[in-house]
């Protein structure tokens, strides 16, 4: 069994030995590396590749999607410009590079059967612009100081974006849709959404900022530091709370408690045997305690609590089971490569299958809208890859927890990452969306940076050093 899934997980697959028999990657990977011998900018390439990725997460809570598209075209480009001029002989490819193009390999093939062929070339381009982010990203955060710097980019400006979601809470903000049924007693209650425009979305963007300034508390060195980084913890919190989205409150319930789970274990080493016991019981306990108490006392939250379990009860519920059901036949007619991906190609085959007064952009459920876009294959694909960034995350949180490195809560933030992602997916799609689908695929290279990192890699992860 344990063979079985060290297979599964592609745990011991020789990647090494793959590289040096490839035709294709030693006739491709360093062609230009004469080239770049002789230019003096390309000396600077990983610094210049995190200045780029940084300009995609400034930039993308304030700008338009096309924007973004551009941005993401140039990460893409310097990417395969990179690669054409590589100069360093060392593992660049990983199990996750491997199942990142077979997803990418499965889509491809459902654009080129998809029965509206032009419109899922369009999901296919915005598919493979994030995936050349995911390759551009993975690389550069190898470096522990280009990672400290792009996760605290990161969280500086989800701060700024936390704290205009406050200001609307307290003098009040439009709302841009009708997020909440107009006959319930939350309708009158405001939902932050902050320069995002849609609170669901919101919540979406700011569930990575909550794990990872939470885990700045204990990698930021200094008094100072971890002072702001409790600050941005509380206010994404807050904020995220705020927006009163079910789905990311699920999310945030998910995300914490891994957080917890994986805090505890990692450490476990230092703990007297009560606390390594208990302390885990107690903190979840706890936590339950402070939701127990926030249902009984804060009205609001105890409404939009209960409509979660209030079925077509709820106008969003109903509206959302309603668009699963058109879905579910979607993927019955188009089982094994569905329809081909992104919301355009979506758009084009719905219609065909909605009920009556049900418009919808999108299946509201990420396993969903995997399956009705890449079929039963494509999701296969996708769940295996979650599995195996479990496997080789927790792999390597084992490595670094026996180094007693600081990096290690980087890669727990992560972790819960995905996990709180998963959880909101199930029941929204905000994933798609550019602001926070980028954040999804820095998360994945995040991990994936870890994999063949080197044996002692320097822990300085303190603001100071980031800032410099």
């Amino acid at each position: 069994m344990n063979a079985f899934w060290q297979q599964f997980t592609l745990t011991h697959i020789p990647l090494q030995n793959w590289r040096s028999g490839s035709y294709l990657h030693r006739s491709v990977v360093g062609i230009l590396r004469s080239w770049r011998q002789s230019s003096l900018l390309m000396q600077w390439a990983d610094e210049i590749a995190a200045v780029l990725l940084s300009l995609v997460f400034v930039l993308a809570p304030f700008v338009s999607s096309t924007l973004i598209g551009l941005l993401l075209a140039a990460c893409g480009g310097f990417w395969l410009l990179i690669t054409l001029t590589d100069l360093r002989d060392q593992p660049k490819l990983t199990p996750v590079h491997l199942l990142v193009l077979l997803y990418w390999g499965i889509a491809t093939v459902a654009t080129a059967l998809s029965p509206v062929k032009t419109a899922a070339f369009v999901g296919w381009t915005k598919l493979t612009l994030y995936l050349l982010l995911f390759a551009l990203t993975a690389r550069v955060l190898r470096s522990p100081r280009i990672r400290s710097w792009m996760i605290a980019i990161y969280l500086h400006i989800a701060l700024i974006v936390s704290v205009y979601g406050l200001r609307q809470w307290f003098f009040g903000a439009t709302a841009l849709a009708t997020w909440v049924d107009p006959e319930s007693p939350l309708s009158k209650t405001t939902r932050v959404y902050s320069y995002l425009g849609n609170p669901n979305l919101l919540a979406g963007y700011l569930l990575p900022a909550i794990a990872l300034s939470a885990m700045a508390i204990f990698a930021w060195r200094g008094w100072i530091p971890k002072a702001l980084a409790l600050t941005m913890f509380l206010v994404n919190t807050i904020c995220l709370v705020l927006t009163f989205s079910r789905g990311g409150w699920i999310g945030l319930l998910a995300l914490v408690v891994t957080l917890l789970v994986l805090l505890v274990y990692w450490l476990s080493i230092q703990l007297p045997p009560f606390w390594r016991k208990w302390s885990l019981p107690i903190l979840l306990a706890g936590m339950l305690g402070v939701l127990i108490l926030a249902m009984l006392f804060v009205e609001p939250v105890r409404d939009r609590v209960l409509s979660i379990f209030a079925g077509r009860g709820d106008s969003s519920n109903n509206f959302r089971i309603n668009v699963w059901l058109a879905v579910i036949e979607m993927i019955r007619d188009r089982p094994i490569l569905g329809i081909g991906p992104g919301n355009t190609a979506f758009n084009r085959i719905y219609p065909l299958y909605q009920q009556p007064r049900y418009t919808a952009l999108s299946a509201y459920s990420v396993p969903l809208e995997i399956a009705v876009e890449t079929g039963f294959i494509g999701l296969f694909c996708f769940l295996w890859l979650v599995i195996v960034l479990f496997s080789q995350g927790l792999t390597q949180l084992h490595r670094l927890r026996q180094q007693n490195n600081r990096e290690g809560f980087w890669l727990i933030a992560a972790i819960a990452i995905v996990v709180g992602m998963l959880a909101h997916g199930t029941v929204d799609t905000v994933w798609y969306r550019p602001e926070v689908s980028t954040l999804w695929w820095f998360t994945v290279a995040l991990i994936t940076s870890y994999l063949h990192a080197p044996a002692t890699e320097p822990t300085q992860t303190n603001l100071a050093t980031v800032t410099q």
